[in-house]
């Protein structure tokens, strides 16, 4: 298992959860302003970011560099469901290219560095609360009561 948490979850009632803009690929598919709000975060601590945050067909991202290596951020909203309030998702992965991406590279040597720095952003916001950093694995197999407070 990694030693350190590549995927964080949260809440905020800074970002539009609710209101589906016509540049979405989806309805619902929200992200962009949470994901631009990181770049000028991360771009005010020195770091190259894209200008502007990607589409997928579930959400957004952007790349990052720290220390000469390339990270992709992704943001997804989970949705309200019954009591559960909505949950921003967000993780990070290494930008390897395609063949190195087909067998598992992006998950693996994601340095304790490049989650801390997003770590400081959200830590930092009073917008944000409730963060909590997950084990790829376990986040994927539904065991998020082990997640913890920091990635590392």
């Amino acid at each position: 298992m990694p030693c350190t948490r590549t995927v964080a979850t949260f809440q905020s009632e800074k970002f539009n959860v609710d209101q589906t803009q016509e540049h979405f690929i989806n309805p619902g598919c929200f992200g962009d302003d949470l994901c631009q709000w990181i770049i000028g975060k991360l771009q005010m601590e020195g770091l190259d970011c894209d200008p502007a945050p990607g589409q997928e067909d579930f959400g957004w991202y952007f790349n990052f560099v720290l220390d000469k290596a390339e990270y992709c951020c992704v943001c997804l909203l989970r949705e309200a469901d019954g009591d559960d309030p909505a949950v921003w998702v967000l993780w990070i992965e290494r930008n390897t290219g395609f063949f190195a991406g087909l067998v598992g590279a992006r998950d693996k040597n994601i340095p304790p560095a490049a989650l801390l720095q997003l770590h400081e952003v959200l830590s930092k916001s009073p917008d944000i609360s409730n963060l909590r950093w997950h084990f790829k694995k376990d986040f994927d197999s539904g065991k998020e009561e082990k997640a913890s407070e920091s990635p590392v």
